[in-house]
């Protein structure tokens, strides 16, 4: 696509966040605009044409959305982009791409992570060696466990590949069933979720939040799975009703919980899941690592670069459906 002009690109920060890293670079290619909230938002969005959202959880745009008068592409820096998803947005033209792919190594990670640390006892020693306490104890072992990764796209394929490294039986949960994946055992379409928990030994929450995953792990969820099964939650919050969790956890209708999402985030300081021994929790970081700030400015440059070249987007997210495509 040629322009006589330099394009204008609107970024869309939390209030106080800093600018991301190699704006310099897109300064040299595009008029850049910053904004914070729903006001700044109203004065920059008239002429943009891309937007570029660091704000995941932001609603501004949507408040903002009838001041957008040029826009035809908006990319989130998050694989999530559920807050984006507004009806007016979902019916327009606008095009919306997102991260997929910055953060799949290192979630898959964190999950590899988390089990292990299940089956080992960490939590269990670390609090010991608080104490000064000796204490032998023998502890589980991972090879042949059965993992399921709800949610088989590009974050459970990774999840997938390291579990089987390790030893373990990788199933899936997608929307078409599938019995030659490379990455899994087998992919279970959603109808079998609930026969598949039955059988899951650490059941992994990688789906993006849409209206069919809001709330999908309730106390019918728990109640399917084993009683010595763990959850792990590296997809949204609100996938998982947390009074349910809670209510389950306390039962023993499953063994524990690694959480990394939540229903309300930051965690209130009162809340019951922090002092649950059988809770591993971390604040929404398990895609996050070193340099990560600069590896998302550098993926939007590059599809920047196709969207000024007239070529085709990757990372294009299917709005109705609410996340990437396997292209």
């Amino acid at each position: 696509m040629s322009h006589l002009s330099k394009p204008v690109v609107t970024v869309l920060t939390a209030p106080g966040e800093q600018e991301p890293p190699g704006m310099d670079s897109l300064r040299a290619r595009a008029e850049v605009r910053f904004a914070s909230d729903e006001a700044t938002l109203r004065s920059t969005l008239p002429g943009t044409d891309v937007m570029m959202v660091t704000d995941f959880r932001t609603e501004a745009l949507e408040a903002a959305w009838g001041c957008a008068d040029k826009l035809r592409w908006i990319h989130a820096t998050s694989a999530g982009v559920d807050a984006l998803m507004f009806p007016a947005l979902t019916n327009s033209s606008v095009v919306v791409t997102n991260a997929r792919g910055i953060f799949d190594r290192t979630i898959a990670e964190y999950v590899l992570c988390t089990i292990l640390m299940f089956a080992k006892d960490f939590p269990g020693s670390i609090r010991l060696q608080m104490k000064h306490k000796w204490k032998h104890r023998d502890t589980e072992r991972a090879t042949g466990k059965q993992v399921l990764v709800v949610g088989a796209g590009s974050i459970g394929r990774q999840i997938g590949r390291l579990v089987a490294a390790a030893g373990m039986k990788p199933h899936g949960i997608a929307r078409t069933a599938r019995t030659d994946d490379p990455d899994f055992v087998a992919v279970h379409g959603n109808d079998e979720l609930y026969h598949q928990l039955e059988l899951a030994d650490y059941v992994v929450i990688a789906a993006p939040l849409t209206p069919q995953t809001e709330g999908l792990f309730d106390e019918k969820a728990f109640k399917a799975m084993k009683n010595t099964a763990r959850l792990i939650n590296v997809g949204r919050g609100p996938i998982v009703k947390t009074a349910d969790l809670i209510a389950a956890l306390e039962s023993g209708d499953i063994a524990g919980a690694g959480l990394d999402v939540f229903e309300e985030e930051p965690l209130p300081e009162d809340h019951p899941l922090w002092d649950m021994e059988n809770v591993i929790m971390t604040a929404h970081m398990a895609g996050d690592f070193i340099g990560w700030h600069r590896a998302l400015t550098d993926q939007f440059l590059e599809n920047f670069d196709r969207w000024h070249g007239g070529e085709e987007l990757f990372n294009l997210v299917d709005k109705e459906l609410g996340y990437a495509g396997s292209k």
